[in-house]
């Protein structure tokens, strides 16, 4: 992914690019035991936060946040049309942190929980038909470094509506609305460093997305993406200076036998916001990411 995140500092002015570059890495695994049951085993990197201020009043700051989890899920179908879902997420997460006026980074150790996934699906396969609720418990990540503790991360608890739906022959409509409680997220520093957390969030999200696929021919399919997430108003944090988001992507993918290999890229207009700073507040507007992404699957 590719961020360009600026703004204007007042009396001192352009603040620079402060998002950085980032990638991030998934794999899964999922095998059918019975007609009626199928396990699954899912690695990703699920949160991250990566934003360095290269000029005053906040020149070097900055925050480097990794995540890392792992997912244990099963599923169950009680009939043809309704199933259950459900299963335990080992979450780590680790990183460096500098604040300014602050003399030294802190670099703080991994710190783990475990959290819960708990869904269930409704389908009707003749018309390629299905929706499933899925409920994500947040975890809590405790955060201690040379200079003390940080704080208590809790990445946020979460709840995924996932549909998709046959339209017409070879068209498939899909889409997904998730909730994310994000005023429980707060990374803190020493107060002898900076008066306020870092990284927090007045209100919570709601996140949309809607897109359609298109079958051309039994090797190639394609798809188009959008997305939104409504601008909560307010200051956003520091270390976060962004607020809502309208996203178009694309994507292909190409069929050989057992393998399936797809690429897309996505375009996102982040939304413009306010952060608090030393000399009043600052203003970040017209900024934008874009992500280009690769997956390829086997089936045996």
């Amino acid at each position: 992914v590719q961020p360009e995140v600026s703004g204007t500092f007042p009396v001192l002015g352009p603040t620079g690019d402060v998002a950085q570059d980032y990638l991030s890495f998934g794999a899964a695994y999922k095998a059918d035991l019975s007609d009626t049951t199928s396990i699954a085993v899912i690695l990703d990197q699920p949160w991250g936060a990566h934003v360095q201020y290269p000029t005053a009043p906040f020149g070097g700051g900055f925050a480097n946040l990794r995540s890392s989890a792992i997912t244990l899920a099963g599923r169950y179908k009680l009939n043809e049309n309704f199933s259950l879902h459900g299963g335990l997420r080992y979450v780590t997460i680790d990183g460096e942190l500098f604040v300014p006026p602050a003399v030294a980074r802190q670099s703080f150790s991994s710190d783990a929980d475990v959290g819960f996934l708990v869904g269930a699906a409704y389908e009707l396969p003749d018309i390629a038909l299905r929706v499933a609720l899925t409920y994500f418990s947040e975890t809590q990540h405790s955060l201690t470094s040379s200079l003390g503790t940080i704080g208590t991360i809790n990445p946020p608890e979460s709840v995924n509506l996932d549909f998709q739906t046959g339209i017409a022959a070879d068209t498939l409509l899909f889409g997904q609305i998730r909730w994310a409680d994000w005023t429980s997220t707060q990374v803190n520093v020493p107060p002898a460093v900076a008066p306020n957390s870092v990284i927090d969030y007045d209100n919570d999200s709601v996140t949309y997305s809607l897109g359609l696929g298109r079958k051309f021919s039994e090797q190639w399919s394609g798809a188009v993406t959008v997305g939104y997430e409504k601008a909560q108003g307010g200051l956003a944090s520091t270390l976060s200076p962004t607020d809502g988001y309208v996203s178009l992507g694309l994507g292909g993918t190409y069929t050989q036998d057992n393998m399936k290999i797809t690429a897309g890229v996505r375009y996102v207009k982040l939304g413009d916001a306010s952060t608090a700073g030393p000399a009043g507040n600052s203003t970040f507007s017209g900024n934008s990411a874009v992500g280009f992404g690769l997956k390829i699957g086997y089936t045996f």
